[in-house]
């Protein structure tokens, strides 16, 4: 029996954006340990294997990490194959690298799946270009909340930049993030956010520094989502029409 990791990005959400590979490696899986932000729908490609949900969101928890890269060695050691299926791309703020790290410590072999990043399939789904040719040549991406919960000091260096800004897991410091960006940028500087991207029940409210924070508590925007804040946001087809 070969004992195997294989880490897999299942994308922002929508079922159908997790990669060929991806599918292939769930109809190899003896094992399924899936997040919360994963579609189940995807499940239905692994319709022999033991499936195990691992969900974490917005800080609450409902397996730790540490459970979670145990639960690997043990399934991998008693099943053989675990298929890991992680939302977005497992190494961006997924920490995927810890999982690989701990499953090659104790002798599983291991491999990873790139999936599509939330941090951009999300302003393209919308129409933001990230980049343009005369507005911006480059994106930040950070997280909004560390892993002691502050604010990450990155999003005041980024707010100095002339880069398009994207932030995930910051929807809950929004208050403070626009404030680190008036700081930088004008009160009409255009901002983005989307809550649950490509999916049914998709949430995207446009608007800028000085108004985004009562858009957000009108339209009732919680996490999962994204803030997308730069220039390039007023280049989306329905940016003004809901400025």
């Amino acid at each position: 029996m070969i004992k195997k990791l294989i880490l897999v990005g299942a994308g922002p959400g929508d079922p159908e954006l997790i990669s060929l590979k991806g599918i292939k490696a769930l109809q190899q899986a003896d094992v399924v340990m899936y997040d919360a932000l994963v579609s189940e729908e995807l499940l239905q490609h692994a319709p022999n294997a033991v499936k195990i949900f691992c969900g974490k969101r917005a800080g609450t928890h409902y397996m730790k990490q540490d459970e979670i890269n145990q639960q690997i060695v043990e399934n991998a050691h008693k099943y053989g194959c675990v298929v890991r299926l992680k939302g977005g791309d497992p190494y961006i703020f997924g920490r995927g690298q810890e999982e690989i790290d701990f499953a090659e410590q104790h002798g599983i072999e291991t491999a990873v799946i790139p999936g599509i990043s939330s941090a951009t399939a999300l302003a393209t789904a919308q129409k933001i270009p990230l980049t343009k040719r005369g507005i911006t040549e480059s994106v930040w991406i950070t997280t909004g909340t560390t892993s002691c919960g502050k604010l990450s000091t990155d999003i005041g260096l980024a707010a100095q930049s002339t880069a398009t800004v994207v932030i995930l897991m910051g929807i809950g410091k929004l208050d403070e993030i626009v404030e680190v960006f008036k700081k930088s940028k004008p009160e009409n500087y255009p901002i983005a956010i989307i809550q649950n991207g490509t999916l049914a029940n998709e949430k995207i409210v446009n608007g800028n520094l000085l108004n985004i924070q009562e858009k957000v508590l009108q339209e009732n925007i919680t996490s999962p989502a994204i803030i997308i804040i730069g220039e390039v946001v007023k280049e989306s087809t329905d940016f003004n029409k809901n400025y």
